[in-house]
């Protein structure tokens, strides 16, 4: 079910919380960072037209936030789906530095910088 929107002017951002702990270099930050953003725009483009469009039309911001372990991003996840905000939870095909099947990140959004504030608000910036 997608999240109700009931202020359609305001700004949308979509939030990527990034697991700490996995110490991945930065090529694969970005990488899965990109997997996390690109399958929560997909998702919002086709299942809630109108967040993408908030989203899209206002910049398409995308901000990246830590977390310290998968505890803690579970947690986030946990949260924000109960909110009714989409994720989008990436794990890794192993191909390079991480194992296989390890979960690196997570998307959240696009959705209204209020309502995710309310989630990650907390978090430091990677």
């Amino acid at each position: 079910m997608a999240f109700t929107f009931s202020k359609p002017s305001e700004e949308y951002k979509l939030v990527v919380l990034v697991r700490n702990d996995l110490k991945m270099g930065k090529g694969k930050i970005a990488a899965q960072v990109a997997h996390a953003a690109v399958e929560c725009a997909l998702f919002a483009e086709k299942k809630n037209k109108k967040a993408f469009d908030a989203w899209h039309s206002s910049g398409q911001a995308k901000i990246v936030l830590r977390v310290d372990s998968m505890e803690e991003l579970d947690e986030y996840r946990k949260i924000a789906s109960s909110s009714g905000i989409h994720i989008a939870v990436i794990t890794d095909a192993g191909r390079t530095q991480i194992a296989p099947g390890t979960t690196t990140c997570m998307g959240l959004g696009p959705a209204p910088v209020s309502e995710l504030d309310k989630i990650t608000g907390e978090l430091k910036m990677l």
